[in-house]
Protein backbone atom coordinates (compact mmCIF):
# COMPACT_ATOMS: atom_id res chain seq x y z
CA UNK A 1 0.00 0.00 0.00
CA UNK A 2 1.22 3.40 -0.69
CA UNK A 3 2.03 5.51 1.79
CA UNK A 4 -0.32 8.47 2.85
CA UNK A 5 0.56 12.07 2.68
CA UNK A 6 0.03 12.36 6.60
CA UNK A 7 1.82 9.12 7.68
CA UNK A 8 5.22 10.84 5.16
CA UNK A 9 4.57 14.29 7.10
CA UNK A 10 6.13 16.65 4.64
CA UNK A 11 6.70 19.32 6.97
CA UNK A 12 9.59 17.67 8.49
CA UNK A 13 11.80 18.55 5.99
CA UNK A 14 11.05 22.42 6.38
CA UNK A 15 11.78 22.18 9.74
CA UNK A 16 13.96 24.62 11.39
CA UNK A 17 17.32 22.63 12.25
CA UNK A 18 17.50 20.68 15.36
CA UNK A 19 13.94 20.44 15.62
CA UNK A 20 12.92 16.89 16.46
CA UNK A 21 10.35 14.95 14.51
CA UNK A 22 9.51 13.35 17.76
CA UNK A 23 9.77 13.35 21.05
CA UNK A 24 10.00 11.36 23.97
CA UNK A 25 6.57 11.98 26.11
CA UNK A 26 6.96 9.48 28.46
CA UNK A 27 9.76 10.97 30.07
CA UNK A 28 8.06 14.22 30.73
CA UNK A 29 5.87 13.04 34.09
CA UNK A 30 3.39 15.05 34.94
CA UNK A 31 2.33 18.62 36.07
CA UNK A 32 2.74 17.81 39.89
CA UNK A 33 6.92 17.05 38.60
CA UNK A 34 6.95 20.28 36.44
CA UNK A 35 5.85 21.97 39.52
CA UNK A 36 8.62 19.82 42.04
CA UNK A 37 11.40 20.84 39.30
CA UNK A 38 10.58 24.18 38.61
CA UNK A 39 10.11 25.27 42.52
CA UNK A 40 13.54 23.46 43.20
CA UNK A 41 15.25 25.19 40.40
CA UNK A 42 13.88 28.88 40.62
CA UNK A 43 12.87 29.43 43.64
CA UNK A 44 13.89 33.02 44.04
CA UNK A 45 13.12 34.09 40.95
CA UNK A 46 9.80 35.31 39.75
CA UNK A 47 7.08 33.22 38.65
CA UNK A 48 4.62 36.20 38.40
CA UNK A 49 3.91 39.77 38.73
CA UNK A 50 0.11 41.35 39.27
CA UNK A 51 -0.83 44.60 39.94
CA UNK A 52 3.00 45.63 39.93
CA UNK A 53 3.76 42.99 42.48
CA UNK A 54 6.60 40.33 42.19
CA UNK A 55 5.83 36.78 43.35
CA UNK A 56 8.74 34.17 43.85
CA UNK A 57 8.42 30.93 43.13
CA UNK A 58 8.82 29.99 46.59
CA UNK A 59 6.06 32.19 47.33
CA UNK A 60 3.88 30.81 44.78
CA UNK A 61 4.66 27.00 46.09
CA UNK A 62 4.35 27.95 49.53
CA UNK A 63 0.53 28.64 48.92
CA UNK A 64 -0.02 26.19 46.20
CA UNK A 65 1.31 24.01 49.14
CA UNK A 66 -1.47 25.47 51.42
CA UNK A 67 -4.17 24.75 48.73
CA UNK A 68 -3.37 21.18 48.50
CA UNK A 69 -3.12 20.91 52.15
CA UNK A 70 -6.53 22.33 52.92
CA UNK A 71 -8.33 20.56 49.95
CA UNK A 72 -6.83 17.00 51.71
CA UNK A 73 -8.19 18.36 54.83
CA UNK A 74 -11.53 18.78 53.38
CA UNK A 75 -12.11 14.81 52.23
CA UNK A 76 -11.14 15.42 48.47
CA UNK A 77 -9.65 12.67 47.01
CA UNK A 78 -7.89 11.97 43.65
CA UNK A 79 -10.14 12.62 40.63
CA UNK A 80 -12.08 14.89 42.30
CA UNK A 81 -13.35 18.34 40.74
CA UNK A 82 -12.40 21.98 41.95
CA UNK A 83 -13.51 24.25 39.74
CA UNK A 84 -11.67 28.07 39.91
CA UNK A 85 -13.67 30.85 38.74
CA UNK A 86 -11.51 34.00 38.41
CA UNK A 87 -9.68 36.22 36.22
CA UNK A 88 -5.85 36.32 36.16
CA UNK A 89 -5.47 36.89 39.43
CA UNK A 90 -2.02 35.72 41.99
CA UNK A 91 -4.48 33.40 44.04
CA UNK A 92 -5.12 31.74 40.12
CA UNK A 93 -1.59 30.07 39.63
CA UNK A 94 -1.75 28.97 43.69
CA UNK A 95 -4.62 27.16 43.01
CA UNK A 96 -4.41 25.64 40.21
CA UNK A 97 -1.06 24.07 41.48
CA UNK A 98 -2.63 22.98 45.05
CA UNK A 99 -5.56 21.46 43.34
CA UNK A 100 -3.31 19.14 41.03
CA UNK A 101 -0.87 18.39 44.23
CA UNK A 102 -3.91 16.87 45.85
CA UNK A 103 -4.51 15.09 42.63
CA UNK A 104 -8.12 16.55 41.78
CA UNK A 105 -8.50 17.79 38.34
CA UNK A 106 -9.28 21.59 37.76
CA UNK A 107 -12.50 23.00 35.97
CA UNK A 108 -11.52 26.30 34.75
CA UNK A 109 -15.00 28.73 34.69
CA UNK A 110 -15.50 31.79 33.12
CA UNK A 111 -16.39 34.56 36.01
CA UNK A 112 -18.17 36.52 33.03
CA UNK A 113 -20.93 33.35 33.05
CA UNK A 114 -24.51 33.64 34.05
CA UNK A 115 -25.85 32.39 36.97
CA UNK A 116 -27.35 29.98 34.23
CA UNK A 117 -23.82 29.07 32.47
CA UNK A 118 -22.30 28.45 35.70
CA UNK A 119 -24.82 26.04 37.07
CA UNK A 120 -24.79 24.23 33.74
CA UNK A 121 -20.60 23.72 34.35
CA UNK A 122 -20.51 22.85 37.59
CA UNK A 123 -23.28 20.49 37.66
CA UNK A 124 -22.23 18.69 34.47
CA UNK A 125 -18.28 18.39 35.91
CA UNK A 126 -19.64 17.47 38.99
CA UNK A 127 -16.97 19.73 40.97
CA UNK A 128 -17.09 19.72 44.87
CA UNK A 129 -15.29 23.01 45.92
CA UNK A 130 -15.41 26.10 43.68
CA UNK A 131 -12.67 28.96 44.05
CA UNK A 132 -13.98 32.35 42.86
CA UNK A 133 -13.17 36.01 42.93
CA UNK A 134 -14.89 38.15 45.19
CA UNK A 135 -16.48 40.46 43.20
CA UNK A 136 -18.31 37.50 41.12
CA UNK A 137 -20.02 35.94 44.06
CA UNK A 138 -23.21 37.49 43.55
CA UNK A 139 -23.22 35.41 40.27
CA UNK A 140 -22.70 32.00 42.77
CA UNK A 141 -24.82 33.10 44.91
CA UNK A 142 -28.38 33.41 42.83
CA UNK A 143 -26.80 30.03 41.01
CA UNK A 144 -26.44 28.53 44.94
CA UNK A 145 -30.37 26.91 44.85
CA UNK A 146 -29.09 24.62 42.19
CA UNK A 147 -25.53 23.80 42.44
CA UNK A 148 -24.47 20.48 45.16
CA UNK A 149 -20.73 22.49 46.38
CA UNK A 150 -19.19 21.31 49.55
CA UNK A 151 -17.37 24.46 49.76
CA UNK A 152 -16.58 28.47 48.39
CA UNK A 153 -13.50 29.97 48.75
CA UNK A 154 -13.69 33.88 48.07
CA UNK A 155 -10.58 35.08 46.36
CA UNK A 156 -9.72 38.88 46.96
CA UNK A 157 -7.54 40.54 43.65
CA UNK A 158 -4.74 40.84 45.87
CA UNK A 159 -4.83 37.46 47.93
CA UNK A 160 -1.06 35.77 46.78
CA UNK A 161 0.93 39.21 46.90
CA UNK A 162 1.43 40.05 50.42
CA UNK A 163 0.64 42.76 52.28
CA UNK A 164 0.58 45.66 49.53
CA UNK A 165 -1.69 42.74 48.29
CA UNK A 166 -3.70 42.04 51.35
CA UNK A 167 -4.23 46.45 50.70
CA UNK A 168 -5.39 45.87 47.65
CA UNK A 169 -7.98 43.30 48.79
CA UNK A 170 -9.32 45.43 51.54
CA UNK A 171 -9.80 48.51 49.37
CA UNK A 172 -11.62 46.22 47.06
CA UNK A 173 -14.57 45.15 49.35
CA UNK A 174 -15.27 48.98 49.80
CA UNK A 175 -15.91 49.73 46.41
CA UNK A 176 -19.74 48.51 45.79
CA UNK A 177 -19.11 48.24 41.95
CA UNK A 178 -16.13 46.11 42.17
CA UNK A 179 -18.01 44.00 44.40
CA UNK A 180 -21.64 43.76 44.16
CA UNK A 181 -23.59 42.28 47.27
CA UNK A 182 -23.79 38.69 48.00
CA UNK A 183 -24.54 36.42 50.92
CA UNK A 184 -24.08 32.47 51.81
CA UNK A 185 -25.26 30.10 54.37
CA UNK A 186 -23.08 30.32 57.39
CA UNK A 187 -19.94 27.49 56.82
CA UNK A 188 -20.39 27.34 53.51
CA UNK A 189 -17.87 29.68 52.23
CA UNK A 190 -14.10 30.35 53.79
CA UNK A 191 -11.91 33.40 52.60
CA UNK A 192 -8.69 31.86 50.71
CA UNK A 193 -6.02 33.65 53.14
CA UNK A 194 -7.92 31.89 55.73
CA UNK A 195 -7.41 28.53 53.28
CA UNK A 196 -3.59 29.42 52.99
CA UNK A 197 -3.49 29.90 56.70
CA UNK A 198 -5.11 26.45 57.69
CA UNK A 199 -3.35 24.70 55.26
CA UNK A 200 0.29 26.35 56.08
CA UNK A 201 2.35 24.27 58.21
CA UNK A 202 0.72 20.65 57.14
CA UNK A 203 2.67 18.32 55.56
CA UNK A 204 2.97 18.46 52.19
CA UNK A 205 0.21 16.59 50.15
CA UNK A 206 1.58 14.32 47.19
CA UNK A 207 -1.33 12.38 46.03
CA UNK A 208 0.23 10.12 43.56
CA UNK A 209 -0.99 10.86 39.86
CA UNK A 210 0.22 9.29 36.41
CA UNK A 211 0.79 10.92 33.18
CA UNK A 212 -2.89 9.53 31.79
CA UNK A 213 -4.73 11.11 34.99
CA UNK A 214 -7.60 13.76 34.23
CA UNK A 215 -5.57 17.64 35.19
CA UNK A 216 -8.47 19.76 33.52
CA UNK A 217 -11.57 19.81 32.49
CA UNK A 218 -11.77 22.26 29.98
CA UNK A 219 -14.74 23.43 28.55
CA UNK A 220 -15.33 24.00 24.82
CA UNK A 221 -17.65 25.18 22.49
CA UNK A 222 -19.30 28.28 23.69
CA UNK A 223 -18.91 29.75 20.37
CA UNK A 224 -20.81 26.90 18.19
CA UNK A 225 -22.77 25.24 20.41
CA UNK A 226 -23.74 23.54 23.78
CA UNK A 227 -20.37 23.46 26.03
CA UNK A 228 -18.61 20.49 26.66
CA UNK A 229 -15.90 19.50 28.37
CA UNK A 230 -12.57 18.35 26.74
CA UNK A 231 -10.79 15.81 28.93
CA UNK A 232 -7.33 16.79 29.22
CA UNK A 233 -4.73 14.38 31.18
CA UNK A 234 -1.12 15.61 32.69
CA UNK A 235 0.29 13.77 29.41
CA UNK A 236 -1.94 16.00 27.13
CA UNK A 237 -0.91 19.38 28.62
CA UNK A 238 2.58 18.20 29.49
CA UNK A 239 3.33 17.49 25.58
CA UNK A 240 2.28 20.16 24.61
CA UNK A 241 4.23 22.30 26.70
CA UNK A 242 7.35 20.05 25.77
CA UNK A 243 6.41 20.80 21.90
CA UNK A 244 6.17 24.34 22.07
CA UNK A 245 9.29 24.75 24.18
CA UNK A 246 11.73 22.37 21.41
CA UNK A 247 9.71 24.73 18.64
CA UNK A 248 11.14 28.09 20.07
CA UNK A 249 13.79 26.73 21.44
CA UNK A 250 13.56 28.23 25.09
CA UNK A 251 15.78 26.58 27.87
CA UNK A 252 15.47 26.91 31.81
CA UNK A 253 19.54 26.76 32.19
CA UNK A 254 20.36 29.33 30.02
CA UNK A 255 19.59 32.06 32.96
CA UNK A 256 17.75 34.34 31.15
CA UNK A 257 15.24 36.24 32.69
CA UNK A 258 11.90 35.93 30.50
CA UNK A 259 8.70 37.53 31.30
CA UNK A 260 5.42 37.04 28.84
CA UNK A 261 2.93 39.34 29.07
CA UNK A 262 -0.04 37.39 30.01
CA UNK A 263 -3.25 39.32 29.14
CA UNK A 264 -5.67 36.02 27.91
CA UNK A 265 -7.27 34.78 30.89
CA UNK A 266 -5.92 31.62 32.46
CA UNK A 267 -9.48 30.00 31.88
CA UNK A 268 -8.47 29.58 28.23
CA UNK A 269 -6.26 27.31 27.15
CA UNK A 270 -4.17 28.96 24.95
CA UNK A 271 -2.70 31.35 28.07
CA UNK A 272 -3.35 28.15 30.61
CA UNK A 273 -0.44 26.05 28.70
CA UNK A 274 1.27 28.79 26.67
CA UNK A 275 1.87 31.27 28.96
CA UNK A 276 1.34 29.72 32.15
CA UNK A 277 2.81 26.05 32.17
CA UNK A 278 5.10 27.14 29.36
CA UNK A 279 6.40 29.47 31.31
CA UNK A 280 6.78 27.64 35.00
CA UNK A 281 8.66 24.98 33.14
CA UNK A 282 11.41 27.10 31.66
CA UNK A 283 11.44 29.57 34.93
CA UNK A 284 10.01 32.62 33.43
CA UNK A 285 7.55 35.12 34.62
CA UNK A 286 3.57 35.67 33.92
CA UNK A 287 2.82 39.10 33.66
CA UNK A 288 -0.73 38.92 34.58
CA UNK A 289 -3.02 41.52 33.10
CA UNK A 290 -6.65 41.02 34.91
CA UNK A 291 -8.67 43.43 32.69
CA UNK A 292 -6.67 43.77 29.37
CA UNK A 293 -10.38 45.11 28.27
CA UNK A 294 -8.94 48.46 29.93
CA UNK A 295 -6.94 49.61 27.09
CA UNK A 296 -5.40 52.48 29.42
CA UNK A 297 -4.54 50.29 31.77
CA UNK A 298 -3.13 47.64 30.23
CA UNK A 299 -0.59 50.36 27.94
CA UNK A 300 0.58 51.69 31.60
CA UNK A 301 1.67 48.61 33.11
CA UNK A 302 3.32 47.60 29.51
CA UNK A 303 5.17 50.63 29.69
CA UNK A 304 6.33 49.88 33.08
CA UNK A 305 7.62 46.47 32.12
CA UNK A 306 10.69 45.20 30.79
CA UNK A 307 8.13 42.14 28.72
CA UNK A 308 10.13 40.02 26.46
CA UNK A 309 7.29 37.92 25.03
CA UNK A 310 3.77 38.65 24.32
CA UNK A 311 1.07 36.67 23.55
CA UNK A 312 -2.41 37.47 22.06
CA UNK A 313 -5.19 36.88 19.65
CA UNK A 314 -6.19 39.49 16.66
CA UNK A 315 -8.93 41.64 18.64
CA UNK A 316 -6.36 42.50 21.79
CA UNK A 317 -3.68 43.36 18.88
CA UNK A 318 -5.71 45.91 17.12
CA UNK A 319 -7.09 47.58 20.60
CA UNK A 320 -3.40 48.34 21.31
CA UNK A 321 -2.33 49.79 17.48
CA UNK A 322 -5.34 51.48 17.69
CA UNK A 323 -4.64 53.27 21.55
CA UNK A 324 -2.64 56.80 20.83
CA UNK A 325 -0.09 55.88 23.53
CA UNK A 326 1.02 52.56 21.87
CA UNK A 327 3.83 54.10 20.69
CA UNK A 328 5.21 55.11 24.19
CA UNK A 329 5.80 51.71 25.01
CA UNK A 330 9.25 49.29 24.66
CA UNK A 331 8.87 46.32 22.38
CA UNK A 332 13.03 46.47 21.90
CA UNK A 333 13.44 43.49 24.16
CA UNK A 334 10.61 41.33 22.68
CA UNK A 335 11.98 37.86 21.19
CA UNK A 336 8.53 36.33 19.80
CA UNK A 337 5.56 37.35 19.76
CA UNK A 338 2.57 34.34 19.35
CA UNK A 339 -1.05 34.69 18.39
CA UNK A 340 -3.83 32.46 18.36
CA UNK A 341 -7.19 31.93 18.80
CA UNK A 342 -8.50 33.54 15.71
CA UNK A 343 -7.43 34.14 12.56
CA UNK A 344 -4.83 37.63 12.69
CA UNK A 345 -6.20 39.96 10.20
CA UNK A 346 -3.57 41.09 7.35
CA UNK A 347 -4.04 44.97 8.26
CA UNK A 348 -3.49 44.05 12.24
CA UNK A 349 -0.54 42.51 11.35
CA UNK A 350 1.28 44.90 9.12
CA UNK A 351 0.56 47.27 11.19
CA UNK A 352 1.64 45.48 14.28
CA UNK A 353 5.00 44.86 12.63
CA UNK A 354 5.34 48.71 11.99
CA UNK A 355 4.76 49.83 15.49
CA UNK A 356 6.15 47.18 17.30
CA UNK A 357 9.05 45.76 15.27
CA UNK A 358 8.17 42.01 15.82
CA UNK A 359 6.15 40.37 13.65
CA UNK A 360 3.51 38.12 14.54
CA UNK A 361 3.65 34.59 15.03
CA UNK A 362 1.03 33.04 14.12
CA UNK A 363 -0.04 29.02 15.45
CA UNK A 364 -3.06 27.36 15.95
CA UNK A 365 -4.89 24.97 18.30
CA UNK A 366 -8.02 24.07 20.23
CA UNK A 367 -9.35 23.20 23.73
CA UNK A 368 -9.50 19.76 22.34
CA UNK A 369 -5.61 19.72 21.96
CA UNK A 370 -4.15 21.53 24.56
CA UNK A 371 -4.13 23.67 22.90
CA UNK A 372 -1.11 24.01 20.36
CA UNK A 373 -1.05 21.95 16.89
CA UNK A 374 0.74 24.02 14.62
CA UNK A 375 2.79 27.25 14.89
CA UNK A 376 5.12 29.46 12.66
CA UNK A 377 8.73 29.59 13.50
CA UNK A 378 9.96 31.54 16.21
CA UNK A 379 12.19 33.71 13.72
CA UNK A 380 9.55 34.63 11.23
CA UNK A 381 10.56 38.48 9.90
CA UNK A 382 7.11 38.85 8.52
CA UNK A 383 3.49 37.94 9.37
CA UNK A 384 3.04 34.86 6.89
CA UNK A 385 -0.67 34.45 6.86
CA UNK A 386 -0.83 30.58 7.76
CA UNK A 387 -0.53 28.61 11.08
CA UNK A 388 2.68 27.20 10.26
CA UNK A 389 3.91 23.84 10.61
CA UNK A 390 2.19 20.81 13.16
CA UNK A 391 4.74 20.96 15.70
CA UNK A 392 6.60 17.59 16.80
CA UNK A 393 5.04 14.21 17.28
CA UNK A 394 2.01 15.65 15.53
CA UNK A 395 0.66 13.96 12.64
CA UNK A 396 -2.28 16.30 10.28
CA UNK A 397 -4.50 15.26 7.81
CA UNK A 398 -6.93 17.30 5.43
CA UNK A 399 -9.93 15.10 4.41
CA UNK A 400 -13.05 15.59 2.26
CA UNK A 401 -16.56 14.98 3.40
CA UNK A 402 -16.60 10.97 2.37
CA UNK A 403 -13.07 11.16 5.43
CA UNK A 404 -10.65 10.92 2.37
CA UNK A 405 -7.42 12.92 2.15
CA UNK A 406 -7.59 15.51 -0.23
CA UNK A 407 -4.67 16.47 -2.37
CA UNK A 408 -2.30 19.24 -1.81
CA UNK A 409 -3.63 23.00 -2.09
CA UNK A 410 -7.27 21.72 -1.99
CA UNK A 411 -9.39 22.69 0.64
CA UNK A 412 -10.87 20.19 2.88
CA UNK A 413 -11.47 19.60 7.41
CA UNK A 414 -8.14 19.29 9.71
CA UNK A 415 -7.87 16.57 11.31
CA UNK A 416 -5.20 16.17 14.31
CA UNK A 417 -3.76 13.24 15.99
CA UNK A 418 -0.75 13.56 18.63
CA UNK A 419 -0.09 13.31 22.35
CA UNK A 420 -1.89 16.75 23.30
CA UNK A 421 -4.97 15.31 21.92
CA UNK A 422 -7.90 14.96 24.77
CA UNK A 423 -8.84 11.71 26.02
CA UNK A 424 -12.32 12.35 24.95
CA UNK A 425 -15.46 14.46 26.09
CA UNK A 426 -16.74 14.21 29.97
CA UNK A 427 -19.62 12.03 30.07
CA UNK A 428 -19.86 12.60 26.50
CA UNK A 429 -18.78 9.38 24.52
CA UNK A 430 -21.25 9.83 21.65
CA UNK A 431 -19.96 13.74 20.61
CA UNK A 432 -16.12 11.79 21.36
CA UNK A 433 -16.90 9.47 18.36
CA UNK A 434 -18.30 11.72 16.26
CA UNK A 435 -15.15 14.12 16.13
CA UNK A 436 -13.31 10.93 15.79
CA UNK A 437 -12.07 9.58 12.69
CA UNK A 438 -12.08 5.62 11.95
CA UNK A 439 -8.53 5.72 12.37
CA UNK A 440 -7.80 7.68 15.40
CA UNK A 441 -7.75 11.55 13.96
CA UNK A 442 -9.04 14.15 15.97
CA UNK A 443 -11.47 16.31 13.73
CA UNK A 444 -11.27 20.19 14.02
CA UNK A 445 -14.20 21.16 12.30
CA UNK A 446 -11.76 24.07 10.34
CA UNK A 447 -11.49 23.94 6.84
CA UNK A 448 -7.81 24.31 5.70
CA UNK A 449 -5.18 23.45 3.04
CA UNK A 450 -2.00 22.00 3.11
CA UNK A 451 0.68 23.30 1.27
CA UNK A 452 3.39 21.83 -0.22
CA UNK A 453 5.94 22.03 1.84
CA UNK A 454 3.93 20.82 4.92
CA UNK A 455 2.43 24.74 5.85
CA UNK A 456 -1.37 24.79 6.54
CA UNK A 457 -3.67 27.96 6.07
CA UNK A 458 -6.95 27.63 7.40
CA UNK A 459 -9.20 28.69 5.27
CA UNK A 460 -12.58 28.97 8.48
CA UNK A 461 -14.66 26.98 10.33
CA UNK A 462 -16.83 24.47 8.58
CA UNK A 463 -19.97 25.95 10.19
CA UNK A 464 -19.12 29.57 9.87
CA UNK A 465 -18.89 29.08 5.92
CA UNK A 466 -21.29 30.10 3.72
CA UNK A 467 -23.38 29.03 0.70
CA UNK A 468 -24.25 31.54 -1.75
CA UNK A 469 -25.39 30.05 -4.96
CA UNK A 470 -24.02 27.08 -4.94
CA UNK A 471 -19.97 28.65 -3.85
CA UNK A 472 -18.53 28.23 -0.62
CA UNK A 473 -17.84 31.23 0.53
CA UNK A 474 -15.71 31.95 3.89
CA UNK A 475 -15.93 35.00 6.11
CA UNK A 476 -12.23 35.15 7.18
CA UNK A 477 -11.33 36.13 3.67
CA UNK A 478 -13.97 38.79 3.62
CA UNK A 479 -13.19 40.41 7.13
CA UNK A 480 -9.52 40.15 5.93
CA UNK A 481 -10.56 43.00 3.01
CA UNK A 482 -12.84 44.61 4.91
CA UNK A 483 -10.08 44.86 7.76
CA UNK A 484 -7.92 47.19 5.65
CA UNK A 485 -10.35 50.18 4.82
CA UNK A 486 -8.99 53.17 6.54
CA UNK A 487 -12.71 53.25 7.85
CA UNK A 488 -13.25 50.36 9.57
CA UNK A 489 -12.42 49.64 12.94
CA UNK A 490 -13.11 46.04 13.66
CA UNK A 491 -15.94 43.42 11.24
CA UNK A 492 -17.59 40.16 11.31
CA UNK A 493 -19.09 38.75 8.39
CA UNK A 494 -21.76 35.85 8.28
CA UNK A 495 -24.57 34.08 6.64
CA UNK A 496 -28.06 34.96 6.31
CA UNK A 497 -30.95 33.43 4.00
CA UNK A 498 -31.66 35.11 1.14
CA UNK A 499 -34.74 33.74 -1.47
CA UNK A 500 -32.27 34.18 -4.58
CA UNK A 501 -29.25 32.41 -3.77
CA UNK A 502 -29.63 29.96 -0.61
CA UNK A 503 -27.27 32.41 1.54
CA UNK A 504 -26.22 36.05 1.03
CA UNK A 505 -22.85 37.93 3.13
CA UNK A 506 -23.81 39.79 5.79
CA UNK A 507 -20.98 42.38 7.44
CA UNK A 508 -21.19 43.63 10.75
CA UNK A 509 -18.55 46.85 11.21
CA UNK A 510 -17.76 49.21 13.78
CA UNK A 511 -16.61 51.95 12.43
CA UNK A 512 -13.00 53.93 12.62
CA UNK A 513 -14.52 56.71 10.79
CA UNK A 514 -17.94 57.75 11.09
CA UNK A 515 -18.35 59.14 8.05
CA UNK A 516 -18.29 55.80 6.27
CA UNK A 517 -21.41 54.64 4.49
CA UNK A 518 -22.54 51.18 3.05
CA UNK A 519 -22.11 51.95 -0.44
CA UNK A 520 -18.28 53.08 -0.09
CA UNK A 521 -17.53 50.11 1.89
CA UNK A 522 -19.29 47.12 -0.13
CA UNK A 523 -17.34 49.51 -3.14
CA UNK A 524 -14.36 48.94 -1.86
CA UNK A 525 -15.20 45.37 -1.45
CA UNK A 526 -16.08 44.57 -5.07
CA UNK A 527 -12.31 46.07 -5.83
CA UNK A 528 -11.07 43.31 -4.24
CA UNK A 529 -13.88 40.11 -4.37
CA UNK A 530 -15.45 38.51 -6.78
CA UNK A 531 -19.42 39.68 -6.82
CA UNK A 532 -20.94 36.40 -5.17
CA UNK A 533 -18.64 37.48 -2.00
CA UNK A 534 -19.32 41.00 -2.14
CA UNK A 535 -21.60 41.71 1.49
CA UNK A 536 -25.14 42.22 0.37
CA UNK A 537 -25.45 44.10 3.70
CA UNK A 538 -23.86 45.66 6.05
CA UNK A 539 -24.43 46.27 9.32
CA UNK A 540 -22.92 49.36 11.55
CA UNK A 541 -22.45 48.65 15.54
CA UNK A 542 -20.72 50.38 18.22
CA UNK A 543 -18.99 46.80 19.11
CA UNK A 544 -19.26 43.49 18.10
CA UNK A 545 -20.32 40.79 20.38
CA UNK A 546 -17.19 38.91 21.63
CA UNK A 547 -15.90 35.81 23.96
CA UNK A 548 -14.29 37.00 27.23
CA UNK A 549 -10.98 35.95 25.13
CA UNK A 550 -12.12 38.73 22.88
CA UNK A 551 -13.02 36.37 20.35
CA UNK A 552 -16.25 37.95 17.87
CA UNK A 553 -19.05 35.52 18.60
CA UNK A 554 -20.52 35.00 14.56
CA UNK A 555 -23.16 32.91 15.97
CA UNK A 556 -24.29 35.63 18.12
CA UNK A 557 -24.84 37.85 15.11
CA UNK A 558 -26.57 34.93 13.38
CA UNK A 559 -28.69 34.51 15.80
CA UNK A 560 -30.03 38.00 16.24
CA UNK A 561 -30.08 39.44 12.89
CA UNK A 562 -30.89 43.29 13.06
CA UNK A 563 -34.33 43.87 11.02
CA UNK A 564 -33.57 44.30 7.38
Amino acid sequence: MAETRSAARPWLSAYPPGIPADLDIDRLGTLVDLFDDCMARSAQRPALECFGIPVSYASLGASAEAVAAWLAAQGLTKGDRVAIMMPNVAAYPATIFGVLLAGCTVVNVNPLYTPRELTAQLNDSGARILFVLENFAHTVMQALPDLALDRIVLAGPGDGLGLKGRLITLASRHLKKAVPPYRFPDGLAVRFDAVIRSGTGKPKVRVPVGQDDLAFLQYTGGTTGVAKAAMLTHRNIMANVEQSRVWFRVSADDGRMRVMVTALPLYHIFALTCCFFFFMKVGGCCLLIANPRDADGFIKTLKGTRFTHFSGVNTLFNLLINHPKIHEVDFSNLDFVIAGGMAVQATVAERWKAITGSAIVEGYGLSETSPVVCVNPPDLAEWSGTIGYPVPSTDVSVRGIDGQEVGIGESGELCVRGPQVMAGYWKRSDETARATTADGYFRTGDVAVLNPDGQVRIVDRMKDMILVSGFNVYPNEIEDVLASHPGVLECAVVGAVNDETGEMVVAHVVRKDEAMTTDALRTFARSQLTGYKVPRRVVFHDALPKTNVGKVLRRALRDDPPPP
